[in-house]
């Protein structure tokens, strides 16, 4: 009965010292965090670096482009050392022979327009000549060259149809006074697709 009569007085004694204590007052202010997102939910999108691509196409004006480029760097005032003018490098009597004797060689330098009408005429009368090589052997491989009309008619720029003639029929390479070989033309310029 001892102990029963000190555990009410133990109890008591408690209950008043917590009533009256200003420690056990002490206002605690809560704290609120955002629970941490688990990494199973955590999107992480790895950033992916593609290599450039450029689409060519090999169409008519590309061509041009490429063969006045591979002529005179594109320059329509060019002339070189023996007289080939503009961007394509035309001879004087390759421009007598597609009717331009009239134009003067400053006219001609000083007329983009005009360089472009002489390769466009040349081009035709090009083909007007080589139609039937092109349409025999368009997609085929001659002396190990696989033949295209663009090529063909690059070849003809550089070395007139004559020697593209000859190519086809003997084998005979011609070469321009650079050393240049219509068959390098032939590779170069193969496989553009020409609206003549």
């Amino acid at each position: 009965m001892k102990n029963l009569i000190f555990t009410i007085v133990v109890s008591l004694i408690s209950t008043l010292v917590m009533a009256y204590t200003t420690v056990a007052r002490i206002k605690v202010n809560k704290v609120i965090e955002e629970p941490p997102r688990p990494l199973a939910l955590a999107v992480i999108t790895p950033k992916i670096e593609a290599p450039k691509v450029e689409l060519i196409v090999k169409n008519h004006d590309k061509f041009l482009e490429d063969l006045g480029f591979r002529e005179s760097s594109g320059n329509y005032k060019a002339v070189n050392k023996y007289g080939y003018l503009g961007k394509y490098q035309f001879g004087r009597k390759t421009l007598n022979a597609i009717d331009m004797k009239h134009i003067s060689k400053r006219q001609f330098l000083s007329s983009p327009e005009l360089q472009e009408e002489a390769m466009q005429r040349l081009m035709l009368a090009n083909y007007k000549s080589l139609k039937r090589y092109v349409k025999k052997y368009n997609g085929t491989v001659v002396h190990g060259i696989l033949i295209t009309k663009s090529g063909v008619l690059a070849a003809a720029h550089l070395g007139g149809v004559g020697n593209v003639k000859k190519w086809f029929r003997r084998g005979i390479e011609f070469k321009d006074a650079n050393g240049t070989k219509i068959t390098s033309y032939m590779k170069q310029f193969g496989g553009y697709n020409l609206d003549i």
